[in-house]
């Protein structure tokens, strides 16, 4: 059985993978959306179709990548496309969050992804695509985000460094590294209007464009895909200045 898993689908971002993966990987036999709140994923099936199946686990559960695990061995799955979408965000400065969102963050953005990937690469063969959710955020440290930007470090460096392993079986691995979208996210991570003169300016994303141009990277062989000239730029920009200049200018 052909098969795509998209993590995080139930909002945002990943409802728009789902939707494209649906309208443009055809040779699939299914796809395979996983959040905690099933009353999105059914709803989703109800847009989508039969070739949705619904997984409401909770990724950060062991209990949970067991079932994961033992379902796609009993499926006999080739995970064609893995998409590790699902992660959160906090704002504010490290000393007033809260512990088990600082803990959450790890759990679900670093934790959680490689053992999905872990998981998963059993299952797939030459061909197959991983596409791990990645942030701008990625590209230097952000104050009053020091967390979440430094979890998102990490899907950077696992995935550059995991797609260089996997060359030899000719599965790609891309991270998508979107600014920010008017998507639950937002709320999530308590970025109210007024709450960050920077996310207060800062040109918005697509979640669709990101999401359909993410997939066209995947299938290009990319390893990195960002959207939007301007955060194009403040890539490049992070990557020739220090830092500590480059976290005054991003300041939150």
């Amino acid at each position: 059985m052909k098969i795509a898993v998209i993590t995080g689908a139930s909002s945002g971002i990943g409802c728009e993978f789902a939707r494209l993966v649906n309208n443009t990987r055809l040779d699939l036999d299914e796809i395979w959306v996983i959040a905690r709140r099933e009353d999105k994923l059914l709803n989703l099936k109800a847009d989508l179709g039969e070739k949705i199946r619904v997984l409401p686990l909770d990724i950060t559960d062991d209990n949970s990548i067991l079932k994961y695990t033992e379902l796609l061995r009993s499926e006999n799955a080739d995970v064609k496309l893995l998409i590790n979408n699902a992660g959160y965000g906090k704002l504010g400065d490290f000393d007033t969050l809260d512990n088990s969102d600082n803990k959450g963050m790890i759990r679900l953005n670093c934790e959680a992804l490689t053992v999905m990937t872990s998981a998963s690469l059993p299952f797939m063969n030459e061909g197959g695509e991983i596409i791990n959710t990645c942030s701008i955020a990625s590209f230097a440290p952000n104050a009053r985000m020091t967390v979440y930007s430094s979890t998102k470090a990490y899907v950077m460096s696992f995935s550059r460094a995991l797609r260089f392993e996997l060359k030899s079986r000719k599965i790609n691995v891309l991270a998508a590294c979107p600014g920010p979208m008017e998507t639950e996210f937002l709320s999530v991570a308590d970025i109210k209007p007024g709450a960050s003169h920077t996310f207060d300016t800062l040109p918005r994303v697509s979640p669709y464009k990101m999401a359909r141009g993410a997939l066209k990277a995947s299938l290009s062989h990319r390893a990195v895909y960002t959207n939007r000239t301007f955060y194009k730029f403040y890539r490049l920009v992070a990557k020739i200045l220090p830092h500590s200049i480059v976290m005054k200018m991003a300041k939150t």
